[in-house]
């Protein structure tokens, strides 16, 4: 039986895991919004996907932009089925001592704070109607450690804990889960392990898996740290 069409809300859409699930899900007939910090990646997106899909630049640590970017999306296409915060940045691999504090900052204010900005300006609709199921990427690294990633890991496991707890907030009929996507080969796996990257699956053979597990996630799921297969 087909699965019907969700509404499906993506940030980090214009790169890596979060465009090759852009075309996943648009294949598939669901709409599609989308966000990237880059104005013309966005526009690259834009016109390979019309409306009803909607892709727009911003940074997720801007949480006004955030919340204007939620306001048009449900406006125009309705609050999100599925709601999945993929935008991160990885640190230059180094010991913690010698992560520059810009860096460090940057990175809890992407992968922290930007989902807690998402999540403050999605879910609210997605709680007033009791449905919809809120991904959150974690990592292996947010469940296990490896030297020279002391930032990435602190931001993950701090993904693992925050979404584990919106799990416990959430109405009955929704779904928080944090997500392990697993090893892919990608510009930010190259960041922290150029050597090894091509060893993984391409972003676009990753998502063909990934795309139907996420359509499957329902209010079963809440609470769950889950793995793609």
């Amino acid at each position: 039986m087909p699965i019907p069409s969700k509404v499906i809300v993506i940030t980090g859409a214009t790169r890596g895991l979060g465009r090759a699930l852009v075309a996943q899900f648009a294949a598939a007939g669901h709409t599609v919004a989308g966000c990237g910090r880059s104005p013309a990646h966005v526009a690259e997106l834009t016109a390979a996907y019309s409306a009803p899909h909607l892709f727009t630049a911003l940074d997720v640590r801007d949480a006004d932009a955030v919340a204007r970017w939620a306001k048009t999306v449900t406006a125009k296409v309705g609050p999100p089925d599925l709601l999945i915060n993929n935008a991160a940045l990885m640190n230059t691999p180094a010991p913690l001592w010698d992560v520059p504090r810009e860096e460090f900052d940057a990175m809890i204010d992407v992968n922290i704070k930007g989902v807690a900005n998402t999540i403050r300006a999605f879910v609210p609709a997605m709680v007033a109607r009791q449905a919809g199921v809120v991904v959150n990427l974690s990592s292996g690294w947010g469940r296990s450690t490896s030297p020279e990633v002391a930032p990435y890991c602190a931001t993950k496991y701090a993904i693992e804990g925050l979404t584990l707890a919106l799990a416990q907030e959430v109405p009955k009929g929704m779904a928080a889960v944090p997500l392990n996507p697993g090893v892919i080969d990608t510009d930010m796996l190259r960041q922290a392990w150029a050597d090894g990257a091509s060893a993984y699956p391409k972003a676009d053979a990753w998502a063909q898996r990934a795309a139907p597990f996420l359509l499957a996630l329902s209010a079963n799921d809440n609470g769950r740290s889950l793995s793609v297969p």
